[in-house]
């Protein structure tokens, strides 16, 4: 019954053009633009996972499916692909924006400095500012969220610290 429910989450496949290159965002639930929303209808929190090495989005849809579940599907849950770590399909249309100003300031976007710049690009482009965040990593998806915390203290998160249970 569990799995039922999974299949019947909403999951909507983006490739959007960030910093001037091809990224994969997929959505759960019914918001795919945070802007259009009249201000009354958006989510007050955005869940954003970032993954881990090698950056592969769909890696995550069972995941964020059932997150999305457990929420009562009340909120989005958004993950990112790591910037040129996804090949878009033949036909697939690439989303672009007037915002992607940031393509000329990043020097190495595949480095490890360049990918934490790309997500944080990422958020300011596409997150209204009044959107609280949780934010989620796996692996080096972690340290992308450290990094931005630490560049952007202004990003509304709400950051949650799980101590390690040992038996």
């Amino acid at each position: 019954m569990d799995s039922e429910i999974k299949e019947e989450v909403p999951v909507h496949e983006e490739f959007i053009l960030c910093c001037g290159v091809e990224t994969q965002v997929l959505k759960c639930g019914p918001w795919t633009n945070l802007f259009n929303e009249p201000r009354a209808n958006r989510p007050k929190l955005l869940i954003f996972i970032i993954t881990g090495n090698p950056g592969f989005s769909a890696f995550y849809v069972p995941f964020a499916k059932a997150l999305y579940s457990s929420i009562n599907r009340r909120f989005p849950v958004w993950v990112i692909s790591h910037a040129g770590h996804a090949l878009v399909p033949k036909g697939k249309k690439i989303l672009t924006t007037l915002d992607d100003s940031n393509a000329q300031e990043i020097n190495d976007i595949y480095g490890l400095q360049g990918q934490v710049e790309h997500k944080l690009a990422f958020l300011r482009t596409h997150v209204p500012k009044e959107v609280k965040l949780v934010v989620i990593g796996h692996s080096i998806g972690c340290y992308f969220n450290l990094e931005i915390l630490k560049l952007a203290p202004e990003l509304p998160t709400h950051i949650k610290h799980w101590p390690c249970v040992r038996p």
